[in-house]
C-alpha cells in the first residue's frame, strides 16, 4: 500500500485530499482544495496562491488514474465545485469518470447548500454515487456519520475511510477535529498503521481550553493506538497550532507528525503567516479582481524556491506504508 497526501495546511493549502494506491486500485481521497478566502481580512497572499494552483493541477492529474473517487463531505476545501471561487478547484476541471466508483457521504442529515453541492456532483458525473456510511468492506470500509468537531456540531457529519491491504491499513478520519469521542474509538478500533485527522481549530475563539485539553486527550489516545497519526487541517491554520503538534508529538514519543513531515516537504505555514507574507511581500491594490478575471498572474510572485516547490508537488511521489513499520 502507498500513500501520498496532495494537500493540506502544512502543505500550504486548505484539504485533506490523500491518494491511495493497492494493488489495481487506487482511490482519491477528499479531492479539494481552498486558501482560507479571508483570514483578518486579507485574501490569499499571491504566494499562496501560486502553491494552491500546483496543488489543485496535482490533484486534476490524479483523477485519470484514479480507480475510486471517496467524499468524506461537501465542504468547499474537500471537494469540486460548480460554484468555485479562484482559489478552489472547479467541478469543469474534473475529467470524465466513467468506470470509476463513486463512494460519498449519504444526503442524510446535511445542510442545503451540501445537498446542492452533492447534487452537481451526480450531475457532473451523469450518475448516482454510492452512498458509503456504515459500509465494511475487504478492502474499503467507511463510518456511518460522526460529527464535524464537537457532538451537535453546527456543520453536521463527515464519514471516515479505512483502506485494508493484507497486513497494512490506512485511515483516513476528515474534519473529526479530535473534538468527539465516538470517532476517535472508531479510529482505534480499525487498529491502522497509519491514520490523518483534523486536529482542533485552534484558531477560533470558540475553542475552548476545556476543548484543548479533550482534543489533546485524544491524540494522545490515537498515538498510542497507531502506527504514525498524522495530524492537520484545522490544527495548522495557526501558529498555536504548530505548538500544540510539536507538544503532542514530544509527548507520544515523535509518532504524532504533520503531513509535511510525512511527505518529506518543507512545512509551509502560508495561511497561519499570511500577515507576514503581506509584510515581507507586499501585494498592489486590485490584484485579487484581477487574478480572478484572469488578466494577472502570480508569476511575478515565484522566486527561485516557490518554483521549486511548485515543481516538487507536481512530482511529488507516493510512499510505501510498509517502509514506515
Amino acid at each position: 500500500m502507498e500513500l501520498a497526501v496532495l494537500g493540506t495546511e502544512s502543505l500550504g493549502v486548505r484539504g485533506m485530499c490523500c491518494l491511495v494506491r493497492t494493488g489495481n486500485r487506487c482511490i482519491l481521497i477528499d479531492p479539494g482544495v481552498a486558501l482560507g478566502y479571508l483570514r483578518n481580512g486579507r485574501l490569499p497572499h499571491p504566494y499562496q496562491v501560486a502553491i494552491g494552483d500546483a496543488v489543485r493541477e496535482r490533484i486534476i492529474s490524479a483523477f485519470p488514474g484514479a480507480t475510486d473517487i471517496v467524499i468524506s463531505h461537501y465542504h468547499g476545501d474537500h471537494i469540486p465545485l460548480a460554484d468555485a471561487n479562484p482559489y478552489q478547484l472547479p467541478l469543469d476541471r474534473v475529467p470524465d469518470l466513467e468506470g470509476v466508483s463513486l463512494w460519498c457521504k449519504g444526503p442524510e442529515g446535511i445542510s442545503p447548500r451540501s445537498l446542492k453541492r452533492r447534487e452537481d456532483l451526480i450531475g457532473h458525473f451523469s450518475r448516482e454515487p454510492l452512498c458509503a456510511d456504515g459500509i465494511n468492506g475487504d478492502l474499503l470500509s467507511f463510518s456511518g456519520p460522526v460529527p464535524h468537531g464537537p457532538p451537535r456540531s453546527s456543520l453536521g457529519s463527515v464519514m471516515m475511510t479505512c483502506i485494508r491491504e493484507e497486513d497494512y491499513s490506512f485511515v483516513h478520519a476528515s474534519d473529526i477535529q479530535l473534538l468527539n469521542r465516538e470517532a476517535v474509538d472508531r479510529i482505534i478500533e480499525w487498529k491502522p498503521d497509519i491514520a490523518i485527522a483534523s486536529g482542533p481549530p485552534l484558531y477560533l475563539p470558540q475553542v475552548s481550553e476545556r476543548d484543548k485539553e479533550f482534543a489533546r486527550e485524544n491524540a494522545v489516545a490515537l498515538a498510542g493506538s497507531v502506527g504514525t497519526l498524522i495530524l492537520d487541517h484545522h490544527l495548522l491554520r495557526s501558529g498555536e497550532g504548530f505548538e500544540w503538534l510539536e507538544k503532542i508529538s514530544a509527548e507520544t514519543g515523535g509518532n504524532v507528525i504533520s503531513a509535511a513531515d510525512f511527505m518529506g516537504r518543507r512545512t509551509g505555514i502560508l495561511e497561519a503567516g499570511r500577515q507576514e507574507l503581506y509584510e515581507e511581500i507586499p501585494v498592489p491594490d486590485g490584484w485579487h479582481e484581477a487574478y480572478a478575471e484572469g488578466k494577472t498572474s502570480f508569476r511575478d510572485f515565484v522566486d527561485r524556491g516557490l518554483e521549486q516547490e511548485m515543481d516538487q508537488i507536481m512530482s511529488q511521489q507516493t510512499i510505501d506504508i510498509g517502509t514506515l513499520s
